[in-house]
């Protein structure tokens, strides 16, 4: 049973990395298909600064998405693409119909919960914020024993 624990300590913080570095490279996709058109998709809509979509949404989906996989700002950009997804669903899923199946908006849901968890949880032992503010107190984990 200690085994499980110990492997459990270990790589929980190592699994939070991976978990941040995948939604992030997922959500730069959504980032770079909006403002650099790559990959095309068929309802591309062309590039437009000025505009809420995919003018902001896309800068937010790409730099954000950026700097979480990298984990650099993790828990300020987390709070803000929480709320971008919040908005993204409210805007343009909810008025579709009661149900996210039906209105294509679970996966902003999902996007906006993981956002959440990563606000709290921070980037994980693989990130940049990691070398950026070192912690004061070595963390209680078998990992650095």
């Amino acid at each position: 049973m200690a085994d499980l624990v110990t492997l459990r300590l270990t790589w929980e913080p190592r699994m939070l990395s991976i978990l941040r570095i995948i939604v992030g490279l997922l959500y730069m996709e959504h980032g770079l298909a909006k403002v650099l058109g790559f990959p095309l998709q068929p309802n591309h809509a062309p590039y437009a600064v000025f505009t809420l979509n995919p003018g902001l949404q896309g800068l937010l989906e790409l730099v954000g998405g950026l700097l979480l996989a990298l984990g650099l700002f993790t828990r300020p950009v987390a709070f803000i693409l929480a709320g971008n997804m919040a908005v993204a669903y409210f805007m343009a899923h909810a008025p579709r119909g009661l149900f996210p199946l039906l209105n294509g908006g679970e996966l902003a849901i999902v996007y906006c919960f993981i956002f959440l968890y990563l606000w709290f949880a921070g980037g994980g032992e693989w990130s940049l914020d990691r070398l950026r503010v070192p912690t004061s107190a070595p963390a209680a984990s078998p990992s650095r024993a």
